[in-house]
């Protein structure tokens, strides 16, 4: 009963979980856009770079956000404007914002899974140690070479690339300062991640880092939100700093850009 119960949670999920289109009505920003042939992944892809107004006027470097969804028609246009908008409003301070465009979404953000089930969902899973191995191997030198930036790093994501921004604060902490994660799949794997927290935050980096992340009413996403407060309050560790967002009154499809504003401005406003 618990195996089906499984199955048809993952089919629930994976049917609100992989729509990644950006609203017609979401203006596109002035942007800078160039391709990167990555050996990590094999393949070309697409970074679409968004910077604040002031960049072109004066000399100083920035911190960088990055996203994977960040291809045009998906969620870059939107977190851009949401951007230009608390910085004008200063709400926070000025950023740069990169966008990974999606190929393969399904193959990039998910890490490892012995459940069957799980291997449905696409004709290649588990790419997430590759992807990452783009994205700090390549993706950082080359935004490095382009643009005035400062080592401070964060990573945005939500549903698939949410699971993706948890599993990289756990694996390999150090490669961002700030995390945040609206709707994780941490179901993925039968809740591996879940089950492994404790021993993650054991061993956890000696540098301070954020994260925030919040749950909707979906089910499946929620009880794994939930639990994952429960481990970060119980270990309460110095070096992790965290905010746990639960919004029974958003779906899926609404928890990004109902509460979107309220996570940038927590996570990059923290004293340091």
């Amino acid at each position: 009963m618990k195996f089906i119960y499984y199955n048809l949670l993952v089919i629930l999920v994976v049917l609100t979980s992989f729509s990644k289109a950006s609203k017609p009505d979401d203006p596109i920003p002035e942007h800078e856009t160039f391709k990167i042939h990555s050996k990590k992944v094999g393949e070309e892809r697409t970074i679409n770079v968004w910077l604040p107004a002031n960049y072109k006027t004066n000399t100083d470097s920035l911190p960088v956000m990055y996203m994977a969804d960040g291809g045009i028609q998906e969620d870059f246009p939107h977190l851009a404007n949401t951007l230009a908008k608390l910085i004008q409003e200063n709400k926070i301070k000025p950023l740069i914002l990169v966008g990974i465009e999606n190929t393969q979404r399904r193959r990039d953000l998910t890490g490892f899974t012995e459940v069957e089930k799980d291997k449905e969902i696409a004709p290649v899973v588990g790419g997430s140690e590759k992807f990452r191995a783009f994205i700090k191997e390549e993706l950082f030198p080359e935004i490095n070479k382009r643009y005035r930036v400062t080592p401070r790093k964060s990573i945005i994501g939500e549903s698939l690339a949410g699971l993706f921004v948890v599993e990289t604060f756990f694996l390999t902490p150090d490669l961002f300062n700030h995390y945040i994660a609206f709707d994780p799949s941490l179901w993925w794997n039968n809740h591996y991640l879940i089950k492994t927290t404790e021993k993650y935050l054991n061993d956890f980096s000696k540098t301070e880092k954020r994260i925030w992340f919040a749950g909707s009413n979906t089910e499946g996403i929620s009880q794994y939100t939930d639990e994952l407060a429960k481990i970060f309050q119980k270990k309460n560790l110095s070096t992790v700093q965290w905010n746990y967002s639960p919004e029974p009154k958003e779906k899926h499809n609404t928890i990004f850009r109902a509460t979107k504003e309220k996570a940038i401005i927590w996570t990059l406003n923290k004293t340091e």
